[in-house]
């Protein structure tokens, strides 16, 4: 996602020109200090469209983009860096049904068909303990080998696409321009 703000500033450099290198030589916590802000407003967004894209609850997702590396004195940037590989389906809401376990990846509900969470026949099924809540998939006929179920989603690819780059884009660079535009009527005049 910082790619975004390198397009802004490539975009945007000969606007402000030399007064931006001057304005970081004579304030040097200015513009480090408006990045960070732009930059926690457009990670709330994203976190916010993220939620919304993935189905997944809003503390998932706040724990896997994890703290920013923050702008300072000799970095202008501020970037998100998520980490998640294939999610389980025990963080996207399962049931079990009959035919299999449903979740809700991407928010829609979809039956993964041969997946279970108890033990047991139906309609006496039994939670068993070990299971920890999430959803298993026969490996073998004979059901000794299982594994856990995967839905097939990565927070990392969720957050370069769709609503959250558009919610990123829509508040990081309009935002960063009218800031940098500010300090530089205000301190540079």
């Amino acid at each position: 996602m910082s790619v975004v703000i390198a397009k802004w500033a490539d975009n945007h450099i000969n606007l402000f020109g030399s007064r931006v290198e001057k304005l970081h030589r004579q304030f040097p916590v200015v513009l480090p200090r408006i990045v960070n802000q732009v930059g926690d407003r457009s990670k709330t967004q994203v976190i916010r469209a993220l939620t919304k894209q993935t189905g997944l609850p809003r503390r998932t997702i706040v724990k896997a983009v994890g703290d920013p590396r923050r702008a300072n004195g000799r970095q202008l940037s501020y970037e998100m860096v998520t980490r998640g590989g294939n999610i389980r389906l025990k963080y996207l809401a399962p049931r079990e049904t009959r035919p299999g376990v449903t979740a809700a990846p991407w928010g829609k509900r979809t039956l993964f068909g041969g997946t279970f969470m108890k033990g047991g026949r139906f309609p006496n099924r039994k939670t068993v303990a070990k299971f920890d809540g999430h959803v298993f998939r026969r490996l073998n006929t004979s059901g000794t080998k299982i594994t856990q179920a995967r839905s097939g989603m990565f927070i990392p690819v969720e957050m370069t696409r769709d609503a959250t780059r558009a919610a990123f884009e829509r508040t990081a660079a309009p935002l960063l321009q009218v800031r940098i535009d500010a300090a530089l009527r205000k301190l540079l005049p």
